[in-house]
């Protein structure tokens, strides 16, 4: 998946301190912060890669990975498709 520019961004994402570049660059992502019912939230957008809705569509699951050892509350939602946005 390659990350987007979310609607509204309010700031963005570096590389956390300590990253180690093992051939994987951390690049910027931008994050729409939001306040929701629960709290304040990051919002990020992201669009898969062809290879990935082609798996998407034959049933792959998709993964979220969380870095560390303590998992933060995380959702994963579908927006509206770019014509309709």
């Amino acid at each position: 998946m390659r990350p987007l520019r979310v609607s509204g961004a309010t700031r963005y994402l570096g590389a956390p301190p300590g990253w180690k570049d093992d051939g994987k660059q951390c690049g910027f992502l931008a994050i729409r912060d939001e306040q929701t019912t629960v709290g304040p939230a990051m919002t990020s957008a992201w669009e898969p890669e062809p290879h990935e809705v082609e798996a998407i569509a034959n049933g792959a699951p998709i993964y979220l990975r969380v870095c560390g050892t303590a998992h933060p509350p995380v959702s994963i939602t579908v927006g509206k498709p770019p014509e309709a946005a």
